[in-house]
């Protein structure tokens, strides 16, 4: 079923390609981990959405700076090497977070000031990372690679997620342990690699400059313009993650295994939904579908914060994530295909800062807006917000939704 199935291509034919997607794949798992016992760990300490929202948010500046500087070091140094530095420095941040998750030597503000960092590291390796793809498979595998990658992102979530739910009720220093096991997995998968050099002569150009040019070329191309609006608009309103430990333990009256099902919930849509995008490369207005989709999430996101019937909302986070899955794969295709190698990984690197910036920034959004109303008017509205963004989207920028490909 070629139109329908993801194409798998790309692994037959790329051992760089493999070696990138087997050690993500691990690495992914762990940090999946991390990201279910982080806010965990801040809401059994301090019984607030609002403060997992700001504990979140706290990480948003290393985010940015680290996805930043990642970007400009990618264009200017051999990226394989980057990529297992900023492995090891992310393990041994992960065993930071496992030696505070300890009863006997927690520290609350050493959880946020190591998950701060933790962050920009990642920031720093994820540009990098997005910006090597193209440059491992075929022009047009890229839909195809972009699809394997959403593939082993939602296979990692489901599991990551899910078993954190189980390792919260053994012990919460466990969740961070694993994490650091598997950032030495993906050092040694990247540097099983050839060498990745960078594109162009970059070497009299200063990071702070190279930093300034990306940032240039974005504001002179309006489709990159709208392929960060867009899913800003998404994350930020009608991603309300940081409620579900309150979700779980508030309106569900359930425990940690109810909250990693939530967080492994729209993955398994994800999943479902990569499997089966063979048909994507197929589409020829792109820009318009990724409107929908975006659509289509906040609009389950309203039904779930509607409907208080357990499977009925584990179903809308699954029709979330396989509509996020969509817009994933078009929205990396639209951009890589709108850029020119030079600036990939610069380009790469904003798109980063949007895409786990804008859960951050939505982290508190919803963590405030429970906070003064209640979790469920949280979740609704920004489910609606998020289809009223789509739709301004199109009024600012007609052309993608009219012309993008």
């Amino acid at each position: 079923m070629p139109r329908l199935l993801v194409d798998v291509g790309p692994l037959r034919h790329h051992r760089d390609f493999r070696l990138l997607v087997s050690g993500q794949l691990v690495s992914l798992f762990g940090s999946n981990l991390t990201l279910v016992a982080v806010p965990y760990q801040v809401y059994r300490e301090t019984h607030s959405s609002l403060l997992v929202g700001v504990a979140s948010l706290i990480q948003l500046p290393a985010l940015i700076a680290g996805s930043l500087w990642g970007g400009a070091f990618g264009d200017r140094y051999d990226r394989r090497h980057l990529f297992v530095a900023s492995s090891l420095v992310l393990g041994l941040l992960s065993s930071a977070l496992a030696l505070n998750a300890s009863p006997a030597h927690s520290h609350f503000a050493t959880l946020l000031v190591v998950a701060a960092l933790a962050a920009g590291a990642g920031g720093f390796a994820g540009p990098i990372r997005t910006a090597t793809i193209p440059l491992l498979v075929d022009r047009d595998e890229l839909v195809a690679a972009y699809s394997i990658n959403q593939v082993i992102v939602n296979v990692a979530t489901i599991l990551g997620t899910a078993i954190a739910g189980v390792l919260l009720a053994v012990g919460l220093a466990s969740c961070y342990w694993i994490d650091a096991g598997t950032f030495t997995v993906l050092a040694i998968a990247t540097s099983l690699m050839a060498p990745i050099p960078p594109s162009g002569d970059h070497d009299g150009v200063a990071v702070i400059r190279a930093i300034r040019d990306g940032f240039r070329y974005v504001r002179a191309n309006p489709t990159a313009q709208a392929v960060y609006l867009i899913d800003m608009n998404a994350m930020v309103f009608g991603l309300p993650r940081a409620l579900f430990p309150a979700v779980a333990l508030t309106v569900y009256h359930s425990g940690p295994r109810l909250l990693g099902l939530l967080y492994a919930a729209p993955g398994v849509g994800a999943l479902v939904m990569a499997v089966a995008t063979g048909w994507i490369a197929h589409v020829r207005r792109r820009g318009r579908l990724v409107v929908l989709v975006v659509a289509l999430w906040g609009g389950a996101m309203a039904v779930f914060g509607t409907v208080h019937v357990i499977w009925i909302g584990l179903g809308c986070l699954a029709v979330a994530g396989a509509a996020d899955v969509i817009s994933t794969v078009l929205r990396n295709t639209i951009l890589q295909n709108a850029i020119t190698d030079e600036y990939r990984s610069r380009i790469s690197a904003i798109q980063l800062a949007v895409v786990t910036g804008g859960p951050r920034l939505g982290d508190l959004e919803s963590g405030a807006v429970a906070s003064l109303v209640s979790t469920e008017f949280s979740i609704v509205s920004g489910g609606l917000a998020c289809i009223a963004g789509a739709w301004l989207l199109v009024r600012w920028r007609p052309a993608f939704w009219r012309d993008a490909a």
